[in-house]
């Protein structure tokens, strides 16, 4: 049984999206409260963003957008 990884090029890109959308988050935040880092929040924003780049406008895969180990 092989033991597969994430390669260090696939978690920064997975760092990278997170972190963008962390920071867009923020940046269009009305309010003056901060909001704490929310990784589901993130993920509901990435799953969305994912479905215009890879399902709709078909401008990467899904692996070149958000690399994972599932196939």
């Amino acid at each position: 049984m092989s033991h597969r990884e994430l390669t260090k090029h696939q978690i920064d890109q997975q760092d990278m999206i997170d972190n963008c959308i962390y920071h867009f988050i923020q940046s269009i935040n009305p309010s003056d409260k901060e909001i704490s880092w929310d990784i589901e929040m993130i993920g509901d924003v990435r799953d969305v963003l994912k479905e215009w780049f890879v399902d709709r406008l078909n401008l990467t895969t899904e692996q070149e957008f958000y690399p994972s180990l599932r196939e």
